[in-house]
Formats: structure tokens, sequence, C-alpha cells
């Protein structure tokens, strides 16, 4: 599964820079999280940075985008072309 933000985000501007696919940008209200570079830090780190660095906790998975973890290494590696 990709994340994604919830409403409750207080635009702290934390999760935007740990992201190594750069998939999360400022939205009309809060961040967004593209779906198609998201890899939940699939081959990057252990877990998803994102969520380490919440504050508040509003970074849960997207039920509408639903992955398996060989599905996000495959994205990984194109995003990464390695």
């Amino acid at each position: 599964m990709s994340l994604m933000i919830t409403d409750e985000c207080i635009n702290c501007d934390v999760c935007e820079p740990v992201c190594p696919n750069e998939a999360i940008y400022q939205g009309q209200e809060i961040y967004e999280i593209s779906s198609d570079l998201c890899t939940e830090c699939v081959g990057h780190f252990d877990t998803p940075q994102c969520v380490d660095i919440c504050p508040i906790d509003c970074i849960p998975l997207n039920p509408e985008v639903t992955e398996t973890q060989e599905q996000l290494l495959e994205k990984y590696h194109q995003l990464t072309e390695k």
C-alpha cells in the first residue's frame, strides 16, 4: 500500500524533506503523498521515514492503493533505475 496524509496534518513541514522519493508535496490545504512515487521507503529504509517523524501520527496506509512488498520494491527499482 501507499501511504496517505490525513486532514489532521498540521503542515509542520517535517515529512517532505525526509521522503527519499520526493513523493510528499504541499497540496491545497495540507501535505499530500503521490502514490506513484511512494514506496513506503522500501529499498531505502526499514520503516517509512515520514511516519517515523510525524509528530501527530497522521500518515496511515492508503486503503485505496494496495501494493505488495514486491510491488513496492519493483517501484523502487523503477524510480531509482537500480
